[in-house]
């Protein structure tokens, strides 16, 4: 059992998952530091002044921070931009790729008389 964990663990897939999970961590607290230390405070200087993460409202005894929730609306719509340009530059490169090696596979004037020949020769048994 121990020696299936362990293929199971040391797996490349699994691996790589560890990896971009780690990456994805830290680029998010990279996106929460780009919004609360640059783009909010920039909101506040348009918006008057305001800190937009302390805003809140009182409804009975409970504290509506809807503030922080704008805030956290704000890294979402980064995140989600940065990595839908990160797949969009991919897919340009992946798509360059392929057209690449369409272009190799393509047959050579040499390979097309040899199929020709192969088939005369083989007209020619029958």
């Amino acid at each position: 059992m121990w020696k299936e964990f362990k293929e199971f663990a040391l797996k490349g897939n699994v691996l790589d998952l560890a990896v971009g999970v780690v990456i994805g961590g830290a680029f998010g607290l990279i996106v929460k530091s780009l919004v609360n230390d640059i783009i909010m405070p920039l909101v506040g200087i348009i918006s008057g002044g305001v800190d937009v993460s302390k805003l809140s409202i009182m409804v009975g005894n409970a504290n509506l921070a809807y503030g922080a929730f704008l805030q956290s609306i704000i890294n979402f719509l980064i995140i989600a931009f940065s990595i839908f340009m990160f797949l969009k530059v991919a897919n340009k490169l992946m798509r360059k790729r392929e057209v690449e090696e369409e272009v190799v596979e393509e047959e050579t004037k040499t390979e097309l008389y040899l199929k020709e020949i192969a088939a005369l020769l083989a007209e020619k048994k029958a």
